[in-house]
């Protein structure tokens, strides 16, 4: 009982994930990324099969791949979430917010642009499908 009460916990924690992570694609100030990096760690804990769906999804699978290979971030993205980060701020600046706010918001939003921005580019991964067919030609 209590096993499964803790794989819904887990299952629901990456539903709500991915939840979040969609909702990102199209509100400015909520990230994409690390939703979807949570929903990674948590869906094999509690569905399988949510976790399989989701590295093999086609839009959401290839960053969670690049970032588990290669700890690296698409070169468009960097600009993407660099870009977002600005524009955030200037909208707190815009809509007149305070200086503890701006100058708080700025030093966060600084040391996020840094740490995404001093990742590796991510590098084109070989599809699922060429990874098959490549462990098929090593067995052979």
């Amino acid at each position: 009982m209590r096993e499964t009460a803790l794989r819904l916990g887990w299952r629901m924690l990456a539903y709500g994930a991915i939840g979040l992570g969609a909702a990102g694609l199209v509100v400015p100030l909520l990230p994409t990324t690390p939703f979807l990096l949570l929903a990674a760690w948590a869906a094999p804990k509690g569905s399988p099969r949510l976790a399989q769906w989701l590295w093999h999804h086609p839009r959401l699978g290839p960053p969670l791949h690049a970032w588990r290979e290669q700890r690296a971030i698409a070169r468009g993205t960097k600009r993407l979430a660099v870009a977002l980060l600005a524009l955030s701020w200037l909208v707190l600046w815009i809509g007149g917010a305070p200086g503890f706010v701006l100058g708080t918001t700025v030093a966060i939003f600084g040391c996020v642009a840094t740490f995404i921005l001093t990742r590796p580019d991510a590098t084109a991964l070989p599809s699922a499908n060429q990874q098959r067919s490549s462990v098929m030609i090593r067995r052979c």
